[in-house]
Parts: structure tokens; sequence; C-alpha cells
């Protein structure tokens, strides 16, 4: 055997004995559509660690925010389709279609679903300042008695608390004005400020207004309680019926994504989420984590999209 197939054999012996800790040391780049320090952000950091451990390398997290999600959608779209990039995606994936007349993507067939992962449970709740009620039925009376007179706060237009309260209105046949704010923060400050009436907001953000009595919780936006307020009826189950609106999130990838990528990604997701340590951290953050199947997830974007595409067509939801 010559010298040079000797050397050329021993380099792909070490290449082979190497390649299992290549591979450990590949990080996966994971976008987030949204900024720093939003719900999904805080989400997907929390539960860093713990997925860097079940898929067996690094994470790089790479904040991709602007356009209502459509800036960091765009680049989970575009990115190499072999497992190497996912991203985490909420609410915005699904009723941007329906807001938005020109997307630079295609939210569904441009995607490969991975796993919905769960939800942050939103809460309509009212200034008692300004709406003296203490549940659905006072409240609608309220509503009803004055047409026009009260309005209701989102943290957008177009945007899923902003779909929320149009979806409340529309199902209560209610008369209220829409006041869209620029983020959640200034919001809430009206919200307590009482410059606005009402509005939906995500349950940890006002567990500690609610404990004080500065804001009132009228009812559960999704179609259970919630562990982090179990004292809370839904507003389901006090009459409005089909009424089910919740702050999801997602892991996607690419569109055609190999099966086996996918499959691995979703099992490392099971698997970190299913952790005593990531478990508790998602319930003090009042998140509820249910991993659903790769089908589920494609299922579900469909039906997510549909529902609010109807919505907003019988509102006039539309941004050019």
């Amino acid at each position: 055997m010559t010298l040079t197939i000797r050397r050329a054999l021993l380099v792909a012996a070490v290449l082979a004995l190497a390649a299992p800790a290549l591979a450990q040391q590949r990080a996966m780049r994971v976008i987030l559509p949204v900024s720093a320090g939003s719900g999904v952000d805080a989400i997907v950091r929390a539960s860093g660690k713990a997925l860097s451990q079940s898929l067996g390398h690094a994470l790089v997290i790479e904040n991709i925010p602007g356009a209502g999600g459509i800036s960091g959608t765009s680049a989970i779209v575009k990115a190499p389709a072999d497992g190497s990039t996912i991203g985490i995606v909420s609410n915005n994936h699904v009723t941007n279609p329906a807001v938005y007349s020109n997307l630079p993507y295609d939210s569904l067939a441009d995607i490969t679903p991975i796993a919905v992962l769960g939800s942050t449970p939103f809460v309509l709740v009212v200034n008692p300042q300004k709406l003296p009620a203490k549940n659905l039925a006072e409240l609608l009376a309220l509503l009803k008695a004055s047409p026009g007179r009260y309005n209701y706060a989102s943290s957008g237009n177009g945007t899923i608390i902003h779909f929320a309260g149009a979806m409340f209105v529309d199902m209560a046949g209610v008369d209220a004005k829409h006041i869209p704010y620029k983020g959640v923060g200034p919001m809430l400050t009206d919200l307590l400020g009482g410059q606005v009436d009402l509005g939906v907001v995500a349950l940890p953000a006002v567990q500690g207004h609610l404990k004080n009595g500065t804001l009132v919780a009228i009812g559960l936006c999704g179609a259970s309680r919630s562990p982090a307020a179990p004292q809370v009826p839904t507003l389901a189950e006090q009459g409005l019926a089909g009424y089910d609106v919740a702050g999801w999130f997602a892991v996607v990838g690419p569109a055609h994504m190999p099966a086996a990528e996918v499959r691995r990604i979703h099992d490392a997701f099971a698997a970190a989420y299913a952790t005593p340590e990531l478990k508790d951290a998602m319930a003090k953050q009042g998140n509820d984590i249910r991993v659903t199947s790769p089908e589920e997830a494609a299922a579900f974007f469909r039906s997510e999209t549909a529902k609010y595409s109807k919505l907003a067509a019988r509102a006039g939801m539309k941004i050019d």
C-alpha cells in the first residue's frame, strides 16, 4: 500500500470519528420575527438550554422584527431547507395574509410546519372606572345600552389583539370603536389610565393589575380556563359560544424540508418541553404547552388562516 493511499485512509478514518462531534458543534439558526423582550422571545430564550441539549448542538437565536413579522418570516422562507435554520412564529403568521395585500411569501406553501408548541392565554379586561362590569352579561348590558359610546384598545392594526377585540365586537353584536396603539405597552398604559375602556391582553401581562383591582377580568378568550387563573371563566362558557383566541407559538422551517429533519427537530422540541425544568419555566410564564405533530400543525395553520380571513373580510381589516 502506497504512502499516499495510507494517508488518505487515515484522513478518512479521522473524519469518520470526528463526524459525531462536528454534528454536535453545528449551530442551528433560530429566527424570531419579533423583537427582543417580547412574549415569544422570552419563551424561546427560556427554552434555549433544554433545546440545545435535546438537539445535540448549539442554537443561535436571531431576532428579525419589523412589518408585523413579515421581515423575519421572509428570512425563514429564504433559508436553506436542510434543517440548519428554523423559525418560531406566532399568530401574525396566519393573520397577516388577511390584512396585507401583497405578502412577499405564501404563509402556507412556503413553510414546513414542524409543531405548534403551545399558547399564552388572552383575557378580556375592562377599566372598572369606565365600565363597572364584573362579567360578560354585565359588560354586554352596558355596551348595548350605549352603542358607540365605548371603545376597545389593541396593540396595532392587524395584530392578533386587534383581531381578538374585533371578534368580540362581531360575535357579541355590540358597537365599540377600535383604538389602535403601537405596541402592548402604550395600550396597557392607557387602559390603566382610563383613556380606553376595554381590551384583550395576554394574561401574564395583567395578573398584577387584576389582583389589585385596577383592571377587571371579564373572561378568558380561549376554549378552556387557564391554570394560571382558574377562577376566571371563559367568554364561551358565559354565553359567547365559539369565541376562541389565544396567543400561540409554533416552530416551522422553510418549505420542502426533508421528512427526517422535520421528525428530528419535532422530537427534540417535544423532549425539551417535557423536561421538568422547562415545564416549570413555562408554567411560571403562564404558558400552556401542548406540542402537536407536524400534521396537526399544518391543519392548524390552515384552519387559523381561514378563520381570520373571514373575520378580516367582515370587519374591513386591510393594510396596504
